[in-house]
């Protein structure tokens, strides 16, 4: 099985929103799970920082996942984006299946 998740939070809904549009769009993910806003406290440029943060899940094949991560990036507001891909260990294999098919 070759899926994955990818991970990233992004400074609002609306551009979250927008960038899993373009990525399903393009092909680069099956789908995006934009979940609640969060509130995240970071270290950035030597200072600790807080904000309201809008986290996302894309499902994608590990053959899409730099691309996927590329694309994110590109269309990102922030000068850093967090973009990370976890492993999935299992998975129902038709819902595997629908994922590749939905990235080829």
């Amino acid at each position: 099985m070759t899926v994955v998740s990818v991970y990233a939070t992004f400074a609002s809904a609306d551009e979250a929103e927008r960038i899993a549009r373009a990525v399903v769009t393009e092909r680069l993910a099956a789908c995006a799970n934009i979940l609640a806003p969060c509130h995240s406290i970071y270290r950035w440029h030597g200072a600790i920082e807080e904000a309201a943060e809008t986290p996302a899940i894309f499902k994608t094949s590990r053959d899409q996942a730099d691309g996927l991560i590329a694309r994110i990036a590109a269309l990102h507001s922030y000068e850093n984006p967090c973009i990370a891909v976890w492993p999935i260990d299992k998975l129902p294999v038709d819902y595997a299946e629908w994922v590749e098919a939905s990235v080829r």
